[in-house]
């Protein structure tokens, strides 16, 4: 879990499913968490609602400090992670990796043999915590441009690059920390 965990000043996260009732908080969190694109309100509602098994919120004392959104992709047996937010009052505790760990460990996700994520090229931030997360892991990743600036976006936003991850199976992932 967290690196600074035996910190006594540092409160430890819950992890849970999302409910509707969080659409508001969630919501706000994302656009709190520049360069993540900012989806709907409603987007938001239909996650914690429609896709609460593949998502994860974080909490401190009731408030909303992390989020998760992500679902399996149907026929494929791969997990996309849409957006990783992390409070600025809650980062550098590592708690992105735990949200995803907790997610790829979950029944929703058990048939996941890989993890994808889209990431621009100059987001430092999930740059790490991806290549982070699958050392942490023993995985290999993988990226390759996806969803290409003119291609897809008629130049209005940089080209996502498709990252893959290959999970490891139950049992190995039972010895992750």
């Amino acid at each position: 879990m967290p690196k600074d965990s035996d910190d006594p000043r540092t409160p430890m996260p819950r992890l849970r499913k999302p409910v509707a009732a969080d659409g508001v908080a969630i919501w706000e969190l994302v656009k709190a968490c520049k360069p993540l694109d900012e989806n709907s309100l409603y987007c938001n509602l239909i996650q914690a609602e429609h896709f609460r098994d593949t998502c994860v919120l974080a909490e401190i004392g009731g408030d909303v400090v992390g989020w998760v959104s992500g679902h399996m992709i149907p026929g494929r047996g791969e997990l996309f992670v849409w957006q990783v937010a992390v409070s600025p009052k809650a980062r550098g505790i590592g708690l992105g990796r735990a949200m995803l760990l907790d997610l790829i460990k979950r029944d929703a996700c058990g048939g996941a043999t890989h993890l994808k994520t889209t990431i621009t090229r100059d987001n430092a931030a999930s740059w790490a915590l991806f290549r982070g997360f699958a050392r942490g892991i023993g995985a290999a990743v993988s990226e390759a441009p996806h969803f290409e600036r003119d291609a897809h976006f008629e130049g209005r936003h940089d080209t996502e690059h498709m990252v893959t991850i290959a999970l490891p199976d139950a049992k190995a992932l039972a010895r992750v920390a």
